[in-house]
């Protein structure tokens, strides 16, 4: 049986830092796609007030199963 993913790319943001800014798009994503396997993040950035990063914002590409 043959396999075909399809690829998202989002972002997600989050004052706690990088990683939980891509936990949140995965998260986000998976209330409506089923069969996510896998993530790969693109690019990462941050919004910075007074010298401190006070958002962080990573974009991410997600693939998931479709059915066939």
């Amino acid at each position: 049986m043959s396999t075909v993913a399809k690829v998202i790319e989002l972002v997600g943001t989050s004052e706690v830092s990088w990683d939980d800014a891509a936990a949140q798009a995965v998260k986000a994503a998976s209330r409506t796609l089923h069969g996510i396997s896998g993530v790969e993040v693109t690019n990462m950035t941050a919004k910075v007030e007074n010298g401190k990063i006070v958002a962080y914002k990573t974009t991410v590409k997600i693939a998931f199963a479709v059915d066939v």
